[in-house]
């Protein structure tokens, strides 16, 4: 099982960034999907989590407005956009795949810069 994120990066302030998920090893379109972070000594927080079927299902409340979860069961794929992006949502981001069993990826690096 491989949940493999990319997307990270260093970016402005307001800026855009866009994580990617893909996933192999897993019968992706019965799992529900989702992002969690961690920022630098702060424990992970879920970010976003979106149904099987495609259903967004939870959003940090930090974040609604600005973050979309979105998948593609064809491509075994979930993906973070990230618009008007904070300082503080500096973390490493982790893509989360659950159908009771979990299964985590290596995290990606988003760096905002104020």
């Amino acid at each position: 099982v491989q949940l493999q994120a990319s997307g990270g990066g260093l970016v402005q302030s307001g800026g855009s960034l866009r994580l990617s998920c893909a996933a192999s090893g897993i019968t992706f379109s019965i799992y529900r999907m989702g992002w969690y972070r961690q920022a630098p000594g702060k424990q992970r927080d879920l970010v976003a989590t979106i149904t099987k079927f495609g259903t967004t299902d939870y959003y940090l409340d930090s974040v609604k407005g600005r973050f979309t979860i979105s998948r593609d069961n064809a491509k075994n794929t979930v993906r973070l956009q990230m618009n008007s992006l904070k300082p503080e949502d500096t973390a490493v981001y982790y893509c989360w795949g659950s159908t009771g069993r979990e299964y985590w990826g290596q995290g990606t690096k988003v760096t905002v810069s104020s």
